[in-house]
C-alpha cells in the first residue's frame, strides 16, 4: 500500500482493482442448486437428498449441471453435510469449482454480469437430454401450463403459466437478489426477476411433461412412488425384445430399486452372472449338461439385467460409457463355455477327435451370431438370445438327445439363412 495515500483512498483503489480483474476474467457458466426445502411439512432432511434409483435428487441435478458444462457449481444449503461433500468430490473430479452458501444474496460475490447462470429448482427431477434441449440457444425461463403445473406442485407465475423449475439467465440479474430478504427462495425469486427483465419464456413440451419425465419431488412418499416409474422410463423403448431380454427387464423392474439403493448398482449383478457361468461350466465338466445349460441361460439373463442397470445409471447421471465392450466380452466367454459343455457331453465318441466333437457346437454358435447380421426383422433378436438357445439345448440334454439336436439345429439355421428372402445384401 502506498504510504502517500490516505488509508481510505488506498483501500478504495484496491477494491476497484479487484472488481476490474473480476470483470476481465473469462465468462463462466454457473449452476445454482437450491437445497433448503425440507422433505415434507416438518423440518428435517432436505428434499434434495431424497433418493430416486441410483442417486439423490441433488446428484441428478449436479449431473445436469455438468452436462451443461457449468464450470462453477453453487449449492444453497444450510450447512455442510456428508451428501454435500460427496457432491463436491464429484464436481471437482469433473473439473468444476464447488461452492456452498447459506444466503442466496451471496451469489453476487460468485457471479459477474458476464456470466451465465443455470438455476434448478429444489426437488426438480428432469431427464438430462430433455433439459439440454430446452436450454439450447438464448436465455430462457422454462414454463408450463398453469393447470398441469400447479397440480404437479410447481409455482404459478402468471395467469396462464406455472414455473417448470429450470432457467438459463444472464449473470447481471443476480445482483437484484440483494434487494430481497435473506430467506427468499432463490429459484422463485430469480424466475420473477428474469421475467420482469424480459427473458424469453420457453414452454415445456407435452412429451417432456408426460408421466415421470419432469416432476417435482417434495417428500419421501413421492420419491418412492416415482422410483419405479423412473426406472421404467429408462427401460421402455421401441426395440423388439426376446424372451431372455424380457425376463431381464422384469427382474430390473422388480429388484432394480433395491439394488440401486444399495449403492453397488449393476456391479454386484455382473459378479452374480460370472459366478453362474463358472458354476455352469463346472457342472458341465462333471457330466450334468442340462443343469449346466440352465445355469448358462440364467447367467445370460443376469448379465443383461446388469447391463440395463448400468444403462439406467449412465443415462440418469450423464456418465460416460465404459471403454471396453463388457457385455460383448461376457457373451463371447459364455459362448465358449456353452461350446465346452456341449463338447464334453455331446455323446460317447471315444474314438473321435476334439475337432469332430466340437464341430457341430461351434457351427451352431457361429450361425446364431451370423444370422442377425443378414436380416433386420424384429424377430432376429430371438436368434441372439443365448438364454433361449441354452434352454432349448438343456431340454434336449435332459431328454438324452443332445448329440442329435446339435447338428439338427445347426443344419436348420444354415438352411434358413440360405432360403430366407428378406436377408440383407451383405453381412457387414
Amino acid at each position: 500500500m502506498s504510504a502517500g495515500l490516505p488509508y481510505e483512498a488506498a483501500l478504495l483503489a484496491e477494491i476497484r482493482a479487484a472488481k476490474f480483474q473480476l470483470k476481465r476474467r473469462r465468462a463462466l457458466r454457473v449452476a445454482v442448486l437450491s437445497m433448503l426445502a425440507s422433505a415434507g411439512e416438518a423440518e428435517g432432511s432436505p428434499r434434495a437428498f431424497l433418493r430416486i434409483g441410483p442417486a439423490s435428487l441433488a446428484r441428478f441435478q449436479l449431473s445436469l449441471a455438468l452436462a451443461l458444462e457449468c464450470q462453477r457449481i453453487v449449492c444453497i444449503a444450510r450447512g455442510l453435510s456428508p451428501e454435500l461433500l460427496d457432491l463436491q468430490a464429484v464436481a471437482e473430479r469433473a473439473g468444476a469449482r464447488f461452492h456452498t452458501i447459506a444466503d442466496p444474496r451471496a451469489l453476487a460475490g460468485l457471479v459477474t454480469a458476464n456470466d451465465e447462470v443455470v438455476v434448478v429448482a429444489d426437488g426438480l427431477l428432469a431427464p438430462v437430454a430433455s433439459a439440454l434441449a430446452l436450454l439450447e440457444g438464448r436465455h430462457c425461463v422454462v414454463v408450463q401450463g398453469v393447470d398441469s403445473g400447479i397440480a404437479a406442485g410447481f409455482e404459478r407465475i402468471d395467469l396462464n403459466h406455472a414455473s417448470a423449475g429450470l432457467m438459463r439467465i444472464p449473470g447481471r440479474l443476480i445482483e437484484r437478489l440483494q434487494e430481497l430478504p435473506a430467506d427468499c427462495d432463490a429459484a422463485s425469486a430469480l424466475t420473477r426477476i428474469a421475467l420482469q427483465a424480459g427473458i424469453e419464456q420457453r414452454p415445456l413440451p407435452n412429451e417432456a411433461r408426460d408421466g415421470l419425465r419432469w416432476k417435482l419431488i417434495r417428500n419421501d412418499a413421492e420419491a418412492h412412488a416415482a422410483e419405479a416409474g423412473w426406472i421404467g422410463l429408462h427401460l421402455d423403448g421401441d426395440e423388439p425384445h426376446s424372451p431372455g431380454t424380457a425376463l431381464a427387464r422384469i427382474a430390473v423392474r422388480s429388484f432394480g430399486p433395491a439394488i440401486l439403493h444399495a449403492g453397488s448398482g449393476g456391479n454386484i449383478v455382473v459378479l452374480c452372472a460370472v459366478a453362474l457361468a463358472i458354476l455352469g461350466l463346472g457342472i458341465g465338466w462333471a457330466g450334468f449338461p442340462a443343469t449346466a445349460l440352465v445355469l448358462c441361460a440364467l447367467a445370460w439373463i443376469t448379465r443383461r439385467a446388469a447391463a440395463q442397470l448400468h444403462a439406467i445409471e449412465r443415462e440418469s447421471l450423464a456418465l460416460a460409457s465404459a471403454r471396453w465392450p463388457r457385455v460383448k466380452l461376457f457373451e463371447w466367454a459364455l459362448d465358449l463355455a456353452m461350446i465346452a459343455i456341449m463338447v464334453w457331453n455331446a455323446g460317447p465318441f471315444p474314438m473321435s477327435s476334439l475337432w469332430q466333437r466340437g464341430f457341430a457346437p461351434l457351427m451352431l454358435l457361429c450361425l446364431v451370431r451370423l444370422l442377425p447380421r443378414i436380416t433386420d426383422r424384429g424377430w432376429s433378436v430371438w436368434l441372439a438370445d443365448r438364454a433361449l438357445l441354452a434352454l432349448v439345448l438343456a431340454i434336449a440334454a435332459g431328454l438324452g438327445h443332445l448329440s442329435q439336436a446339435l447338428p439338427l439345429l445347426a443344419a436348420t439355421l444354415a438352411l434358413f439363412a440360405v432360403v430366407w428372402p428378406g436377408g440383407r445384401a451383405r453381412l457387414t
